[in-house]
């Protein structure tokens, strides 16, 4: 099977990163990289940086990598839709759910494969822990609560931290619960002097009734990613910086007062570490997308959920600042 050309626009920050996958990921080739701003991490190589995306395009392309920042990723992503190139757009999709609809519909009246690049589905630990839900280990889901903090990253600008970051346990929370929200309430925060939240909590619950937490922010001195599933038969703990799994199992509170018998409580039971494979989620999403534009059996983020975790996204923000719980 020929390999397939793979075109890169955004140098930066993630950006970088993906180029270094790309040349190391079997069935690609690499032969084009474009970003207006040069290569300010020095990763193009031998290869030419070039100016734009149409030029990007004229190179010739199976599929390319959308990283330039979220304020352009329609102007970016919708001539690679036009041109017939199968595309990954960095999340969140847009950097509003009206341009997020457009980039969409793109892709699929093209009839080609779009996907978002929410990374944290490929986490081993997340996968695993959706492996476990999905056997019933856990049984009956209560709760995901979540918690995504850490300093200020200078490099983002053209969005908060509720869609920049928080996007990335929505997705997840959705995903490993099977359903969308249903309701939304959320409290924010502008501390640091920019036009956009820095810190967000948010409160609600999917369509099938799992409660969901989310505490998300640009504000703390720690860098903190925990993913908690709690069921009928104890607590799941992702940690998605280590990818580090821990299961915590519910004991039993045995008595002999009738009165308190129908009382039916928990207590700490045994703690487990599991071991697995730990691939670089990165690389599983690329291979995810080769495969997929391949014909072969894969599962990418597409658009569509792209799409639907950003106006989750901007509800948490209405929310705020209208200070009222909103129904998806």
């Amino acid at each position: 099977m020929t390999n397939l050309r793979v075109g890169l626009i955004g140098l930066g920050a993630m950006g970088r990163h993906h180029a270094r996958v790309l040349r190391e990921l079997p069935g690609v080739d690499l032969v084009a990289l474009a970003d207006p701003a040069g290569d300010p991490h020095g990763v193009a190589g031998n290869l030419p940086v070039l100016a734009n995306v149409e030029a990007l395009i004229e190179v010739g392309l199976d599929y390319a990598v959308v990283a330039v920042p979220t304020i352009y990723h329609e102007e970016t992503a919708l001539p690679l839709a036009a041109a017939g190139v199968h595309t990954l757009v960095e999340k969140p999709i847009a950097g509003d759910s009206a341009s997020g609809l457009r980039i969409q519909q793109g892709f699929e009246q093209a009839g080609l494969i779009g996907a978002v690049g929410h990374i944290e589905r490929f986490n081993p630990a997340l996968l695993e822990l959706r492996r476990r839900i999905e056997a019933g280990e856990l049984g009956e889901i209560y709760q995901i609560a979540t918690r995504r903090q850490g300093p200020f990253p200078a490099r983002i600008s053209d969005v908060g931290v509720g869609k920049d970051l928080a996007v990335h346990d929505i997705d997840v929370t959705s995903w490993l619960g099977g359903s969308p929200y249903a309701s939304i309430c959320a409290q924010m925060t502008l501390r640091a002097g920019r036009p956009h939240e820095d810190m967000v909590a948010i409160t609600g619950q999917l369509a099938n009734g799992i409660i969901v937490n989310h505490i998300v922010n640009w504000l703390s001195p720690m860098k903190e990613r925990t993913t908690i599933v709690t069921g009928e038969r104890g607590a799941f703990v992702a940690d998605t910086l280590t990818s580090d799994l821990t299961f915590h199992a519910n004991g039993s509170i045995d008595t002999e007062w009738d009165v308190v018998q129908s009382f039916r409580g928990v207590k700490e039971g045994d703690v487990t570490r599991y071991a697995f494979a730990k691939p670089e989620p990165l690389k599983s999403e690329h291979e995810a997308l080769r495969n997929a534009i391949n014909r072969q059996p894969s599962v990418i983020v597409t658009m569509a959920e792209g799409l639907a975790t950003l106006k989750v996204a901007e509800a948490a923000i209405t929310s705020a600042t209208d200070r009222m719980v909103i129904s998806l």
